[in-house]
């Protein structure tokens, strides 16, 4: 009983330190703390550390140099301000594998939960890591250079992130869990596979718009005061609903191989 008080204790304080330094919505907040209780019923501490540890150095990273990130903040469709949708498309997948754990003990998710986190943690170093490229990133697509922050394109400082990003995750995994080192490998890969995924989904169906005034290509639905208009994509595929996606068939992927290799 004093173990679960002191877990919503430390989540409700995290959520409003978030809160209060900006780096969440008051609707963040709340799934932040939905998402952290989900966690912490599934994997206790060692759990919170990994949520942890995705949430403390994205929230880092979105607001390392951000004068610097001014314009490219201006294409995407939301800050480093996270609201609900942000904090659920990130970490929706660990909180629903986390209870499924909870009631199962089942060691399929846990690793689930792992391969979640490690693709968020691995998409968000590459994109605020890799928009201080000082070389332009390179749009999928057409393999010509895009402005920084387009989805679909990538740099090479970006995918160094990336997969730093998903290391970070699978090594605190294999540092607080007691897993062998093949899943330690299996978490690392398909955490930045996750990554991959997010790129190719936001080349090819990701919602981008135009604005009539400006001509700049975004994710915004409003800009320079009047509606933009889009140009490729669909309208559902928001950079959230992508960011979700991404992460969901990385551990989908990440089952498929778990099946294959323990059948």
């Amino acid at each position: 009983m004093t173990k679960n008080l002191l877990l919503i204790f430390l989540i409700l304080t995290a959520a409003f330190g978030g809160y209060r330094l900006k780096v969440l919505s008051l609707s963040g907040a709340f799934s932040a703390c939905i998402v952290g209780i989900s966690v912490g019923l599934g994997f206790g501490f060692n759990g919170l550390i990994i949520l942890g540890m995705f949430f403390l150095t994205s929230s880092l990273w979105s607001n390392y140099k951000k004068q610097k990130k001014a314009m490219i903040e201006e294409i995407v469709q939301k800050g480093a301000n996270r609201d609900w949708q942000q904090v659920l498309a990130n970490g929706g997948v660990a909180a629903g594998a986390s209870l499924l754990y909870w009631q199962t003990s089942a060691e399929v998710w846990l690793l689930a939960f792992f391969i979640s986190i490690a693709s968020a943690n691995s998409d968000t170093w590459a994109s605020e890591i890799g928009s201080l490229s000082k070389k332009a990133p390179v749009y999928i697509r057409t393999l010509k250079p895009a402005p920084p922050g387009t989805s679909g394109a990538v740099s090479l400082l970006g995918t160094i992130a990336g997969i730093a990003g998903s290391f970070v995750i699978s090594f605190t995994a294999l540092s607080l869990f007691d897993i062998e080192y093949s899943t330690f490998l299996l978490v690392f890969l398909f955490g930045f596979a996750g990554n991959l995924v997010d790129t190719l989904l936001g080349a090819y169906v990701q919602a981008v718009y135009v604005c009539p005034v400006c001509g700049k290509h975004m994710e915004k639905i409003v800009h320079c005061q009047v509606k933009t208009t889009l140009q490729k994509g669909k309208a559902f595929f928001t950079n959230d609903v992508v960011n979700f996606l991404s992460g969901f068939i990385a551990v989908i992927l990440g089952f498929i191989y778990f099946q294959f290799t323990n059948g």
